[in-house]
C-alpha cells in the first residue's frame, strides 16, 4: 500500500509525496530515516517520523506501544482538544482545563500496512533542494487558478 507522506522543512513549506515505501514498516515514531528509504530523489536527506494516521484517520500516538488499535484515556493533548461544557466558547490563551479526561481510540507508535499518512521532518538537506525535487508544488497559488481556468 502506498504511503501519503508529508515533508516539512525549516521554513514551514510542506510538500506531499505519494509513494510505495516497504522499508518504513516497523519503524517507530520519532525515528530517523534516510531519504534514500524514501525515494532515490531524496538521497543525502535525513528525516525523522513526527506523526502518522491511519485509513480511517486515528491518529499515532508515541506512549501506545504496538501497531494496532487502543482505547486509550487522554488528558488535554494531542489527540484530545474538547473544551468542558462550562466554559462555553470563550477563547483563552494556554487553556487547558483541569480534570478533562477522554477514552479514544488510538494507533500504536509502529509503522505498519495500515497506517495511510506519515508526517515527516527535514533534518539533514541533501545535495538539491525540495523545491528543485518537487516544482510542481511550488508554484504560487495565483498561478494555478489560472492553469485550472484555461
Amino acid at each position: 500500500m502506498a504511503f501519503k507522506i508529508n515533508l516539512s522543512e525549516k521554513s514551514g513549506k510542506t510538500y506531499k509525496l505519494e509513494v510505495e515505501a516497504p522499508l518504513l514498516d516497523g519503524k517507530l515514531l520519532n525515528d530517523k530515516i534516510n531519504g534514500k528509504d524514501i525515494s532515490d530523489d531524496l538521497e543525502g536527506y535525513e528525516f525523522e517520523i513526527t506523526g502518522a494516521s491511519d485509513k480511517s484517520g486515528f491518529t499515532a500516538v508515541k506512549e501506545v506501544d504496538g501497531s494496532g488499535l487502543k482505547k486509550v484515556l487522554l488528558s488535554y493533548e494531542k489527540g484530545m482538544h474538547k473544551r468542558p461544557k462550562r466554559e462555553g466558547k470563550k477563547k483563552r490563551s494556554n487553556f487547558k482545563p483541569k480534570g478533562l479526561r477522554l477514552r479514544k481510540t488510538v494507533r500504536g507508535k509502529i509503522i505498519s500496512d495500515a497506517m495511510s499518512q506519515i508526517n515527516l521532518k527535514t533534518l539533514k538537506v541533501g545535495k538539491r533542494s525540495l523545491q528543485e525535487i518537487f516544482p510542481e508544488q511550488n508554484k504560487a497559488p495565483e498561478k494555478k487558478e489560472a492553469e485550472k481556468k484555461e
